[in-house]
């Protein structure tokens, strides 16, 4: 038998299999995903490797092909799921093996170990009152010292004792080898989540949920594992939801890995987590320390965590009971991974719940297009929550134009109606947030006077402002000159929108001077916990107003927010992005449902330069059917997913021509394929055509067949490897991409 090996994944340059003998006595014993020992090079240094293959075929002259020289013994079976799912992951969305490895297997690095240390007495009382005396008659101080006490409290901590008595690891040595004490020391876990359990009730469920959870309960039962999307409107008790089916999960002895877009949303979620489930739960995120990482993984491989809460790397958590993945939120951005291998977390979870004999749960107030796309044709199981939770309604939206404010003389960034409203919360004492949608926000020019954006005549995109003065088109080259006039009324307030949070905080706090504000963007949530600080002083009731970006929009539950404000509710709706409607009418219903959660009503108001646009007017109706027909009819006419499959090729160099001639090859590679549908637009420059003087090109395919688009990524990194026009060229795959190149 013999194994092929990749080399360990430090080593950029090996993205190759290897292959070696298996010895008779670990044929047994060996399988795929192993962690082994391998001699390596002329010197035979031994270096880890990871088992991909097990074959009888040798790949060439027997007699070269070296041993494996051990299996690592804290190599365990869950890695050789996580390197099956690599595998799949670097078919499926291209990059080399080396990048998919370092994607599911993150905390690679053993790190050292934190270390509980305390120091026992072995003597009895007789005893060390003999040894004292010696001690006192000698003067060993430092002895004496540490003796004395010991005989009075018999167990010290190692650190009281080398700090606080003075006593130095020499003479704590020089006692242990007299055999008068012993160190004892157990592994602790740097554990990131520090909260008080409470005294929490059962959680009860309304028909509705219940009906949710016993549906899938008994699939589960039946041995059906199935992909669950959860439609339920804000405040309809998504949660409550996943959290019964984990506890009836965990009773079972199985494990959950639950989903979630943004560090921000980690505290309030963990928080509702770690009330039910206590020290079993934990949490990953890029704002935890390398030591903190490595300790969660660790756990989670020994079976001390039933849960693990965390954004799209939470996903290879080596769990080795895995029961439910559940995904909240499922519409984010933030589950598609913008690096090599660019996976996208709601496909690979299907994948790794599929090796894993689990199932997935997707929820969302917003469902993304593609999830409930698959949902209506049965590839997903849609289930529906309609009504919310507590005795609550929808809030009343009213959506401003801002056109009309403008002419009203009003040129502030506060309409009318929410200064009104908002003056009338301040003095009830009612919160309030305030949300800048920043998203796209340098996209799109319009007319500040009529509404009207200069959007391109051959695709449904707006056009985007560059520096050298022209409105150019990024998914077919269309160019004209920046406009001073607008065509549409003659105004001459042509621009983009340029508004920040701090900025509105300045304006907010000249208009009410007497408010407590907050505001949460990338520059106040820096600190390790930057977000929870902000997020529980808020709903502590330390301020008034919170004034943020579209990361206090997700999720949050603040029972005294009673008005919510979107501000310039169009910079997402004309990015230079198919996805752009989408995504606005997402933001704006999320945003609507954090007001009225509790018991007094909630009201929220919509500023807008395009109030008849479908994606504002459904988000006011909080009508998602009616926005994803009119979606889902723009998309089928356009060949955009879902209702087609496309794949992004980026090809960036340091040379411009090489890059341009690299593109052409590629495209010419793409017409020979003689795929019956595949349609090829391209290569153009991408929106920002050089960056740190690295020249960017793109070509989009679209065809109807994912599997399709991957025999095209396939036969291209086929070409690319043994072309050496490619040498200092790079070219990246990213299939059904959330955002334009």
């Amino acid at each position: 038998m013999f194994a092929n090996i990749i080399i360990d994944i430090s080593h950029e340059k090996l993205d190759r299999t290897f292959q070696y003998a298996i010895p008779l006595e670990l044929e047994s014993k060996i399988s795929v995903g192993m962690e082994v020992e391998i001699p390596f090079g002329n010197a035979n240094r031994l270096i880890k490797g990871y088992v991909l293959e097990l074959t009888k075929v040798p790949e060439f002259d027997i007699s070269k092909i070296k041993p494996i020289h051990s299996i690592l013994k804290n190599s365990v079976m869950i890695e050789a799921q996580l390197i099956l799912l690599a595998g799949w992951m670097k078919e499926q969305y291209g990059g080399t093996m080396i990048q998919a490895l370092k994607t599911v297997i993150p905390v690679k690095q053993k790190m050292k170990s934190k270390e509980k240390r305390c120091i026992r007495l072995l003597l009895d009382e007789d005893a060390a009152k003999a040894q004292l005396e010696i001690y006192q008659r000698k003067k060993n101080t430092a002895r004496l010292r540490l003796l004395s006490e010991l005989i009075t409290t018999k167990v010290l901590d190692y650190e009281l004792v080398t700090n606080k008595l003075n006593v130095s690891s020499a003479v704590i040595k020089a006692l242990k080898e007299q055999g008068i004490l012993e160190v004892e020391s157990e592994q602790i876990y740097r554990n990131p989540v520090n909260m008080q359990k409470k005294n929490v009730p059962e959680i009860q469920l309304n028909e509705k949920q219940l009906y949710i959870v016993d549906a899938i309960t008994k699939d589960y039962r039946n041995g059906v594992r199935n992909t669950y999307c959860i439609y339920g409107i804000t405040g309809s008790g998504k949660t409550e939801v996943y959290m019964k089916l984990i506890k009836k999960a965990v009773e079972q002895g199985l494990q959950a890995i639950v989903l979630i877009p943004e560090i921000s949303l980690t505290y309030q979620t963990v928080m509702r987590f770690y009330q039910q489930f206590g020290e079993r739960v934990s949490i990953i995120n890029s704002r935890l320390s390398t030591g903190e990482r490595y300790d969660q993984f660790e756990r989670a491989k020994n079976g001390e965590i039933d849960v693990m809460i965390g954004p799209r790397s939470a996903l290879f958590t080596p769990f080795r009971k895995l029961g439910f993945i559940i995904i909240d939120e499922e519409h984010e951005g933030s589950y598609k991974s913008e690096t090599v291998p660019k996976y996208h977390a709601r496909e690979t979870a299907i994948a790794r719940a599929k090796m894993a004999g689990a199932s997935v749960i997707l929820g969302s107030a917003t469902p993304s297009v593609d999830a409930y796309y698959k949902a209506k044709k049965g590839e997903y199981q849609l289930l529906t929550l309609t009504s919310r939770t507590s005795q609550s309604e929808l809030p009343s939206v009213y959506t401003v134009d801002l056109r009309e404010e403008l002419k009203a003389g009003n040129r502030s960034i506060l309409s009318r109606k929410l200064r009104i409203l908002m003056e009338e919360r301040l003095s009830k004492k009612e919160q309030i947030m305030l949300f800048i949608n920043r998203r796209g926000y340098a996209g799109f020019v319009s007319c500040r006077a009529c509404g009207h954006v200069m959007k391109c005549p051959h695709c449904d995109v707006s056009l985007s402002s560059h520096n050298n003065g022209k409105l150019i088109c990024h998914y077919c080259g269309y160019e004209e000159k920046m406009v001073k006039l607008c065509p549409n009324c003659g105004s001459k307030y042509i621009g983009g929108f340029r508004a920040g949070t701090q900025q509105i905080e300045e304006i907010v706090k000249k208009e009410y001077p007497n408010a407590k504000i907050l505001r949460m963007d990338m520059d106040t949530t820096k600190s390790k916990d930057g977000h929870a600080k902000i997020l529980s002083a808020f709903a502590n009731g330390e301020a008034d107003i919170l004034i943020g970006t579209q990361m206090i929009v997700k999720g949050h539950d603040f029972h005294n927010v009673t008005l919510v404000g979107v501000l310039a509710a169009d910079l997402s709706l004309y990015s230079n992005d198919y996805r752009c409607s989408e995504r606005t009418f997402q933001l704006l219903t999320q945003a609507a449902g954090r007001a009225g959660r509790g018991t007094k009503a909630g009201e929220v108001v919509i500023q807008t330069y395009s109030p008849s646009h479908y994606s504002v007017l459904a988000a006011e109706h909080q009508d998602y059917e009616e926005f994803y027909n009119q979606e889902m009819s723009y998309r089928s006419i356009a060949g955009y997913p879902p209702a087609s499959n496309m794949l992004a090729i980026l090809i960036t160099s340091k040379e411009e021509e090489r890059a341009d001639n690299a593109a052409l090859l590629l495209k010419q590679q793409i017409d020979l394929q003689m795929i019956k549908g595949l349609a090829a637009i391209g290569p153009s420059d991408c929106t920002i055509a050089k960056i740190n003087d690295i020249y960017k090109k793109v070509i989009y395919v679209k065809q109807n067949e994912y599997d399709k688009l991957v025999m095209v990524k396939n036969s291209l990194e086929q070409y690319i490897n043994n072309n050496d026009r490619y040498k200092n060229i790079n070219v990246q795959f990213d299939f059904n991409p959330m955002n334009t190149y």
